[in-house]
């Protein structure tokens, strides 16, 4: 028999990483990532090598189901790896392997919001040639032809998640039209990370069959529009417990001391979507507070009310690396 497993990774561009991906045919049914071979690739051509020493090595590290291929096909997300078998510059991966393995007592688990932005040529999906609709209001969690835009690809792209088996909580229309969101959690971070990559190359894919880009870049309407986050849900097992509310507000107090450390690796072009407005804190302040979405980390009220529970991280922007931004909010919060 033939087995496609489509291999995915992480390039060199920058400031932001793209996903690239590309076909290995093998001749057995894969049950396990260590059935699976490293394979080479032209670093050269994804600005992650030079080209007079251009191999890289992709190492699979996690796999699901091809809900897009199906039968015995596979996804596999992969660690890119030096010619010589040592970590890649740009394996943001690694760190957080060796972060979740340091950190394991404290069992931290989280769920990230994504938002995204669909686009049809230059427009944003829905939206008059040329022009602006109806200012943002009624759109949020709508319902109608002339308040939603792309809801056949979000529902695609819901049903291929959940095939391929990725912990989908939710998804819903956003503020700004022609933007969603899906959330995936709550999980350890290396699975949160994993399935997150995994379900945005999905997005990606499905995407293409409708003839839209979808887009992470966290403002990409100027003006009176929100901008797409990323929101962190955070816990450890300390701030789920009883009394856990001391436990979130130490670690709230260390998150202020670390903003800048956090706003580095939560996304490029950060500041044009934390400008104190659109339900986001200034980029040059820190606050936390009890069900304030116009703060830096918001408590939510439930949390308050038990005495236990999570916090919202509401700075990474939707263009964020979940490997960096996980494992820093472990290294902050727990160390």
């Amino acid at each position: 028999m033939k087995v496609m497993a489509e291999y995915i990774w992480m390039d060199g561009h920058d400031p932001t990483q793209k996903l690239r991906s590309k076909t290995k045919i093998l001749n057995k049914k894969i049950l396990s990532i260590s059935e699976l071979p490293n394979w080479s690739f032209d670093g050269s051509s994804t600005n992650q090598a030079e080209g007079n020493f251009s191999d890289c090595l992709l190492k699979p590290v996690w796999l699901c189901k091809d809900p897009i291929r199906g039968e015995d096909n596979i996804l596999v997300m992969c660690e890119v790896m030096n010619a010589d078998g040592s970590i890649h510059v740009s394996n943001t991966r690694a760190h957080l392997r060796e972060v979740a393995e340091k950190f394991a007592k404290e069992n931290a688990w989280f769920g990230i919001e994504q938002e995204y932005t669909f686009f049809e040529g230059r427009n944003p999906l829905g939206w008059p040639e040329g022009g602006y609709p109806a200012p943002q209001g009624p759109f949020y969690c709508g319902v109608g032809a002339d308040e939603v835009f792309g809801r056949e690809i979000v529902e695609d792209h819901l049903d291929v998640c959940l095939e391929a088996g990725l912990e989908v909580s939710g998804i819903n229309a956003e503020v700004m039209p022609g933007q969603w969101e899906y959330q995936i959690g709550p999980l350890g971070p290396l699975e949160v990370a994993d399935q997150m990559w995994i379900s945005r190359w999905l997005l990606y894919r499905i995407s293409e069959d409708y003839g839209v880009s979808a887009t992470l870049h966290p403002k990409p309407v100027k003006g009176d529009w929100n901008g797409a986050g990323a929101h962190i849900n955070f816990s450890t097992k300390s701030m789920r417990q009883k009394g856990g509310m001391k436990v979130i507000e130490d670690a709230c107090e260390k998150l202020g001391k670390k903003h800048e450390e956090h706003i580095a690796v939560y996304g490029a072009h950060n500041e044009q979507r934390l400008t104190g407005k659109h339900e986001t804190c200034s980029i040059s302040q820190f606050r936390y507070a009890v069900s304030d979405r116009g703060a830096s980390i918001r408590i939510p009220m439930q949390t308050a009310n038990d005495g236990y529970g999570y916090l919202e991280d509401r700075r990474p922007s939707a263009n964020v690396d979940p490997y960096q931004a996980c494992a820093i909010l472990i290294e902050t919060t727990c160390s």
